[in-house]
């Protein structure tokens, strides 16, 4: 009983009386209260009910033990390594120079200050505080709990296709132990298609090159297929290599973060070694200027573009990997005094720092290609899966010591793409092992649940790996990270912010940073006024910039249009992930009682439990060995053997 200020009233002697009888332990065949205190002698009342038969008690939970990073740097690698993706080499840099050269750098940084370090530290804070996965984290709003679930499913569709470009890298590295390279004039299969292209007039200046004809029939076979409708036959080589690329992801992440967090060491740190070396070599070349050039010379008109401002945005999210539940579940691992502000301002520098020096390495390689070919830079320059196995290998290849260079381009990307997947993977592992803690305490369930799961993708993936993969791996890769990542981080930063509270929040953060510097509290200042106005807004307009693009124009693969059905499986395929918000939360609304407006108020309560992982695991392992206390009516009888055979820490005398 309480008054209307929080206090506890005066009881009534009958009530205080009752209630000391119910909370009574009867030690011995004497009374003792439930704080320790032994206020009488005298021997306990007989109860009026018979005594039921003892049954077993319960044996307790164990307390499974949640794993932690070796060290910060493993961390600090680890997140890199999954921010400096694919993405960061072979999309940043045509995005750069269509999109008005240096002048597009003003829309990224605004788009990166405002949209993606506010919602990466939103997410390295709510795993690291929460201490568990991005549908488990969800304890402190449960009528969010469908973020979750829709993160899982972006990473899932994500790890679905990224590994198929894996595959595609272990083909050409592969490729690239073979002199002379088989997609260069100098390999004999390829001296008629040079010797057309160098003798021809303007009409067949349009026949593949040898790259194009390597890259398309082949690795990709699409030349046998007619569309989405046409998959046709499995490619083995292909099957194969996506086979030795899962295999290499579940050696890799046996022992979870353990095992994979050493593998950074190298993964995370051999593509920067490798970017040097090419930025180098590039700088020597003729033409690297005019390459260089065409990637910065700025064009102040293209800032009116709202196309610039939405590449800028989408170029945030696909390097920076937010709304996947990548970073969310690294971060849970970290101990619970990281300083959180401190590592997202690192990453996100690095990234950013990688994407824009990429650009050197991959342009003024090109720029000597269109030197050598006598051709402008724009008609050489390509994104996506075009620049990294059509255009840069045939500059490559133009290269004394083509050879060297293909293996070590090659390596790179495989180890770009495999940091990546870890990322990817983590997510969706660790949502599972936290939902189902008892597969973490049995090491040879979580190695069976990690192969099948492996093995699940790969089988899934055999359908990307056929004549027709490519327009089924286009088609995903468009949507699977389109509008529904953008809806499922709107709703992560509206209800951080307004229902489980902006300043409740940022007081965890700070809560967490246990020696606070003075520029963490005025940084949080800045943070708090993206998440509830600059972030929402921004996120809303390349949500809308995102349906009026979808709607207007059409997907296409090269010169293949995809069919409206083929669009509309798409946009499901977007839907089914955002639609998890909305499907989840109707759920937890179910679950409480009373009107709407009190099942609303009750779902976005944080549950009793949510606290409990704000501590790390010492602590917590700590916590467990104290005794203890019900507080609900009880009666315990014991005898002389229970004393003898544990100690009681009773209260102190009053």
């Amino acid at each position: 009983m309480q008054d209307d200020s929080g206090k506890e009233a005066p009881r009534s002697p009958a009530v205080t009386s009752a209630t000391a009888a119910q909370n009574s332990i009867h030690l011995n065949g004497h009374a003792v209260t439930q704080n320790g205190h032994n206020p009488t002698a005298t021997p306990a009342p007989a109860t009026q009910f018979e005594p039921r038969p003892l049954s077993p008690a319960p044996a307790p939970t164990p307390i499974i033990p949640r794993e932690q990073w070796g060290g910060k740097y493993e961390f600090l690698l680890s997140c890199i390594g999954y921010c400096v993706g694919l993405g960061n080499v072979w999309r940043f840099p045509y995005l750069c120079y269509r999109n008005g050269g240096g002048v597009f750098l003003i829309p990224y940084f605004i788009m990166l200050f405002f949209t993606g370090v506010p919602l990466f530290l939103m997410e390295l804070s709510l795993g690291q505080y929460g201490a568990a996965g991005p549908i488990t984290v969800w304890k402190c709003c449960p009528l969010l709990k469908g973020i979750g679930i829709g993160m899982l499913c972006v990473s899932t569709l994500v790890c679905l296709y990224y590994n198929v470009i894996i595959a595609w890298t272990f083909y050409y590295l592969f490729s690239s132990f073979q002199s002379p390279l088989p997609w260069s004039c100098d390999a004999v299969a390829n001296a008629g298609l040079c010797d057309n292209n160098i003798t021809g007039n303007g009409s067949t200046r349009k026949m593949l090159s040898p790259t194009e004809n390597f890259w398309n029939e082949r690795v990709l076979g699409v030349v046998h297929s007619e569309g989405l409708h046409d998959p046709g036959p499995v490619r083995w080589p292909l099957a194969l290599c996506l086979l030795a690329a899962w295999i290499v992801i579940f050696l890799c992440m046996l022992k979870g973060i353990r095992s994979s967090g050493k593998v950074v060491y190298v993964t995370a740190t051999f593509p920067y070694f490798v970017l040097i070396v090419l930025i180098i070599r590039g700088a020597t070349l003729e033409g690297s200027l005019q390459g260089v050039a065409f990637y910065l010379t700025p064009d102040w008109g293209r800032l009116a573009n709202a196309q610039v401002w939405n590449d800028a945005a989408s170029q945030i999210f696909y390097s920076l990997g937010i709304g996947v539940g990548g970073l969310l579940s690294m971060a849970s691992y970290n101990k619970f005094d990281n300083n959180v502000i401190r590592d997202t301002l690192v990453i996100t520098t690095g990234n950013c720092c990688t994407s824009f020096f990429a650009g050197f390495a991959i342009f003024s390689i090109l720029g000597h290609m269109a030197w050598k070919k006598g051709v402008p830079v724009g008609e050489v320059a390509d994104t996506g899966p075009g620049l990294a196995f059509v255009a840069y290998p045939e500059a490559l290849a133009l290269l004394p010591g083509s050879v060297f260079w293909s293996i070590m381009f090659f390596l790179m990307l495989f180890m770009l793409g495999i940091d990546t997947l870890f990322g990817n993977m983590e997510g969706i592992t660790t949502a599972v092992l936290d939902e189902f803690p008892q597969l973490r305490a049995n090491a040879l369930h979580k190695s069976m649940f990690l192969g099948a799961l492996c093995f699940g993708f790969y089988l899934m993936g055999l359908l990307l790996v056929t004549d027709g993969g490519i327009y089924w791996f286009t088609l995903i890769d468009s949507f699977s990270t389109s509008f529904g990542l953008i809806i499922i981080t709107l709703f992560m930063c509206i209800g951080i912010s307004f229902f489980y509270g902006v300043n409740q929040f940022c007081q965890d953060i700070l809560d967490m940073i246990c020696h606070c510097p003075p520029w963490c509290g005025k940084v949080l200042l800045y943070f708090k006024a993206c998440w509830v106005f600059c972030t929402p807004f921004l996120l809303l307009f390349i949500l809308t910039y995102i349906f009026i693009e979808m709607y207007n124009t059409s997907l296409h693969y090269g010169s293949y249009v995809y069919p409206r059905w083929g669009k509309a499986l798409g946009v499901c395929i977007g839907a089914t992930c955002c639609l998890q918000i909305l499907i989840w939360a109707i759920v937890a609304v179910s679950k409480e009682t009373g009107t709407l407006k009190e099942r609303f108020q009750k779902s976005i309560r944080p549950l009793n439990s949510w606290r409990v992982n704000n501590t790390n695991i010492a602590t917590r392992a700590q916590e467990s060995l104290e005794a203890e206390r019900v507080e609900a009516p009880f009666t315990v009888t014991l005898t002389d053997m229970d004393f003898t055979a544990m100690t009681w820490e009773l209260g102190s005398e009053a």
